[in-house]
């Protein structure tokens, strides 16, 4: 797996959204969906990034991803 950039884009309300969500969680350590919209935003992003992953279709996706939690966790944790 390569570590090239990928990009997504967000309405500046879908970015709002996505952000308030990202700090719930960061400041009470849960994943809880306050709002419906905040579903339609993990959607929309997840969809996104499905038609720019190759790595999903991968036969070998179990070791990709676990090299992808590898070089993205907090290796002092």
């Amino acid at each position: 797996m390569s570590d090239e950039q990928i990009k997504i884009q967000l309405s500046s309300a879908e970015a709002l959204v996505l952000f308030e969500f990202v700090s719930r969680f960061t400041n009470h350590g849960q994943l809880e969906i306050a709002d419906q919209a905040e579903e339609r935003v993990l959607w929309d992003v997840c969809s996104s990034l499905e038609s720019q992953l190759a790595a999903p279709l991968d036969s070998n996706y179990q070791a990709l991803l676990s090299n992808a939690r590898s070089k993205v966790r907090d290796h002092n944790l």
